[in-house]
């Protein structure tokens, strides 16, 4: 068994690593493991870019890759505390973006300003617990290579956006997006798709 599945299967030990790693109540790890442990841990790749005003809240148990030539800009937060931040080459992520792992971003994709994207929910089925102490429910999101997801928009926990897809501004996408489709609202849904036999986008 490794150190980690030791970890796991024991509840008080776990909950003093968990605490030797993050103080009680907050989701930014301590700055030992800020500044001695990530570096060693996470992979950025060759002139991969984050700006200095983003909150980069992650630990060493979950993946945190950042691929070549990839930006965060400033005030975004980025959040693996329960599941993968994969995000690949040529990449950027706007300004104050917010995004929760599990979620896996392809290359050449651009994240406009005040985007969303979360992996996890909450439970909420029993109303004699709070909200806040029922499980979290983990989903991963996966963008696709060569997207485009446009200002202010919201991609929930589960979802896919295929291959050069255009998410338009404000939208809340809460299924699947095909490739090469724009796709726009709340719920967002489909509104165009290229046709690769005409060679144009095409109102569905």
């Amino acid at each position: 068994m490794s150190i980690k599945d030791n970890i796991k299967s024991n509840p008080g030990l776990k909950k003093f690593i968990h605490w030797m790693l993050i103080p009680t109540g907050e989701a930014r790890p301590r700055l030992w493991v800020k500044w001695f442990v990530n570096p060693f841990v996470h992979k950025r790749g060759s002139g991969s870019n984050i700006k200095f005003r983003t909150r980069v809240d992650v630990l060493p148990f979950n993946k945190f890759d950042l691929g070549k030539k990839s930006t965060i800009e400033s005030f975004s937060t980025i959040n693996n505390g329960v599941g993968d931040v994969i995000i690949g080459d040529n990449t950027l992520i706007g300004m104050s973006n917010v995004i929760i792992g599990p979620v896996n971003i392809g290359n050449n994709v651009i994240f406009a300003q005040n985007i969303v994207a979360s992996g996890l929910n909450h439970e909420y089925t029993d109303v004699n617990i709070p909200i806040c102490q029922q499980k979290i429910l983990i989903a991963p999101i996966v963008i696709e290579d060569d997207c485009w997801i446009a200002a202010n928009s919201v991609i929930t926990s589960g979802v896919t956006i295929g291959k050069h897809s255009v998410v338009a501004g404000g939208s809340v996408v809460t299924k699947s997006i095909p490739p090469y489709s724009v796709a726009a609202g709340n719920p967002a849904k489909v509104i165009k798709q290229y046709d690769f036999t005409k060679q144009e986008w095409v109102r569905v």
